[in-house]
């Protein structure tokens, strides 16, 4: 204890008290003491560059260990008929029993364009379920001629290797088309099919055939169609531009000078040049008889009713499934079978147990099937009748993988 001048003793000095949150900072880090800096920000260059690293180590090519040319099914046998079947049979998906997204009008439209599409088989798809596409295209030249099957022409439907171009159907299958359409008498059903049965290895028929009103009929109803041009002499009737009268009246109109009567042609420049009362009458009847007998087709080609729709529908649907196989892998554009399927169904799980058990006691939450593009643009079309189409048009191709299943990509 320390003493002042006057003797009085000096009170203790105590130290300064620290607050809790200091004595908590000094026990807690040795550098609680140390000025504190702001954490250094990352620029957006970086950030960038981090992003595009991830996305390139998770965008990595699937293993390939073979190209797989066809898709033959299994337990079906390899013969013509028995795959056109198989391809008919498997074109559409079930309509969900429960919460299928779609009501009664929905349903019945979908059910009426299923029965309205024409049976058709494309030549490509019939080579991607063949096991040997050499044994089928014998078979199938057989059967041509022997008329059981007949091939229908497509021009003009897709470009390159991706065109349509031909396909098949069974004659069965066609002359019960005939006998179901309500718009044609039965004497012209018969005689549609008897000409069927006679020229299966043809595409085309002369129009001869038929009576004019029955070209007519068969047209309208789309077993036929006419891409047959208007003959030449229709453009060289009298009063055309093209007639020889005509281009005689141009020269001397162009050559001779004007006010004068040459200008007009001349003395009797009408009858000269094939005019006249009577001379006008017959080359105007004349012309009416050549007029309706061009406009009457010269050979009919074999079609068949909606035909149109099951093309469109068919193209779309190949585009479609090649957008998804891009969305999947935008830098190799590939994936695998069962994710691309899983696409292709709007990422709705329909196989598996659970969700068929929450289906079917009313406790689906998630999105319904009638809500996506497979239902709603393309009417429940199968996902394995979609890419064997792909696969034998040459739009993707198939290919083994290690551990993931059959791969798919874009050619």
């Amino acid at each position: 204890m320390s003493f002042s001048a006057t003797g009085v003793p000096k009170p203790l000095q105590s130290r300064p008290k620290k607050s809790p949150i200091q004595l908590l900072r000094s026990a807690s880090s040795p550098f609680g003491n140390h000025p504190r800096r702001k954490a250094a920000t990352t620029t957006p260059q970086a950030g960038v560059k981090r992003s595009q690293s991830e996305i390139s180590s998770t965008d990595q090519p699937l293993d390939s260990t073979g190209i797989v040319t066809t898709l033959p099914p299994s337990k079906v046998p390899q013969d013509v008929v028995s795959l056109i079947r198989y391809i008919q049979q498997h074109t559409w998906t079930d309509i969900p029993d429960r919460a299928a997204g779609m009501n009664s009008t929905r349903i019945a439209e979908v059910l009426n364009f299923r029965k309205n599409m024409p049976p058709i088989v494309s030549i490509a798809h019939l080579h991607a379920v063949s096991a040997s596409t050499t044994t089928t295209e014998r078979e199938l030249a057989k059967l041509v001629h022997s008329g059981i099957v007949k091939k229908l022409n497509i021009p003009g439907r897709g470009k390159g290797g991706f065109a349509i171009g031909e396909g098949v159907i069974l004659v069965e299958d066609w002359i019960n088309t005939i006998q179901q359409n309500q718009a044609l008498s039965q004497p012209l059903k018969e005689k549609y099919a008897k000409v069927l049965e006679e020229n299966t290895s043809s595409y085309t028929v002369p129009a001869s055939l038929f009576l004019p009103e029955e070209v007519s009929e068969l047209i309208a109803a789309g077993f036929m169609t006419s891409t047959s041009a208007l003959s030449d002499h229709l453009y060289s009737l009298p009063g055309t531009a093209s007639s020889p009268g005509s281009s005689s009246l141009a020269n001397s109109w162009s050559t001779a000078a004007t006010g004068t009567l040459a200008a007009t042609g001349g003395s009797s420049a009408v009858h000269l040049n094939g005019g006249g009362g009577r001379g006008l009458h017959l080359s105007t009847s004349s012309s009416s008889s050549k007029l309706s007998s061009a406009k009457q087709p010269q050979t009919l080609t074999f079609s068949l009713p909606n035909t149109g729709a099951y093309l469109q529908t068919l193209t779309e649907a190949r585009t479609h499934l090649l957008v998804l196989l891009t969305k999947s892998s935008p830098k190799y554009k590939e994936s695998t079978k069962e994710m691309l399927r899983e696409r292709w169904d709007g990422g709705i799980p329909l196989d598996d147990m659970q969700s068929k058990a929450k289906r079917a006691r009313g406790e689906w939450n998630g999105v319904l099937p009638g809500k996506t593009k497979k239902w709603k643009q393309f009417y429940g079309m199968e996902f394995e009748w979609i890419l064997e189409e792909c696969l034998g048009s040459g739009g993707v191709e198939c290919f083994k993988t290690r551990s993931v299943g059959l791969g798919v990509r874009v050619t």
